[in-house]
């Protein structure tokens, strides 16, 4: 059964929608302030996408990545909406020319329709006249970026956060890219937190800041058995547990072992 959960924060409202009810990551939120609408949804919920973006005007779409949950109504809302959304660059060519979606996430998701977009610029601003930074974030994808309102003290964090503690990565994950680029948002001011998985978090720096120091707890972890003698495998049983149907379903694209492969890699 889809999930539909409504948000409110201030001048920004989400809904949650989503195929499954298993967890944080089989459901998405889509956020908007006014007419500026953060991300797309994943296209196999575009019916419960379609009936909240119509309550008022859309005026623009700003992508945080090209990830199929993101990215996936961006089509749709261009032509519903008459509208060119707006795309990190790194991410343009596989939104426009589309890209192969895994089995998982696409059973899950379902997959994006290709679209044309405009580069995302470094300054932006809401229809209010409120600034609005785009910030790069690399680590969970090349071209994740994240939207940060100084004036209000929000970030919209994309995938930069999830949960404050990680047991899986996928195959394409950069883990030290992902722990500077927490570093780098750390560096600003901001309380609130819009996580598309996760909700609204009112204390966010909090939770990004337990995030980053459970990354690096992890990495610590992960490097002193390793010169201890211990193996990968037995590595990441010993610290996250056995492989489950996540890891099997995905064919290891997204698995425990991913993140250990990481840790190791991570300069402490």
């Amino acid at each position: 059964m889809p999930i539909r959960k409504r948000y409110q924060h201030e001048e920004v409202s989400g809904v949650k929608v989503g195929r499954f009810n298993a967890g944080i990551n089989t459901n998405f939120i889509v956020y908007r302030m006014g007419g500026t609408v953060i991300d797309a949804g994943p296209s196999n919920q575009w019916r419960f996408v379609k009936a909240f973006l119509r309550e008022q005007p859309v005026e623009r779409l700003w992508l945080t990545h090209h990830h199929e949950d993101h990215s996936g109504n961006a089509a749709r809302i261009a032509k519903t909406f008459k509208l060119t959304p707006l795309a990190p660059k790194l991410g343009q060519r596989k939104l426009s020319q589309g890209y192969p979606t895994p089995l998982l996430q696409k059973l899950v998701w379902g997959s994006p329709k290709p679209v044309l977009t405009e580069p995302l610029p470094r300054q932006l601003q809401f229809e209010n006249g409120m600034d609005v930074h785009a910030i790069p974030t690399p680590g969970h994808a090349k071209d994740l970026t994240c939207f940060h309102v100084p004036a209000k003290g929000w970030l919209f964090s994309g995938d930069l956060y999830i949960a404050k503690s990680l047991k899986y990565l996928r195959s394409d994950e950069n883990l030290s890219q992902l722990i500077e680029s927490i570093r780098k948002v750390l560096a600003l001011e901001f309380q609130t937190v819009f996580c598309p998985h996760a909700g609204i978090i009112e204390q966010g720096y909090d939770a990004l800041t337990s995030k980053l120091n459970n990354l690096l707890h992890l990495c610590s972890e992960a490097q002193r058995l390793h010169q201890a003698g211990m193996t990968v495998d037995a590595i990441s049983c010993h610290l996250l547990g056995p492989e489950d149907g996540i890891s099997h379903v995905s064919r290891q694209n997204i698995c425990k072992k991913n993140l250990i492969v990481e840790a190791l890699r991570v300069a402490i």
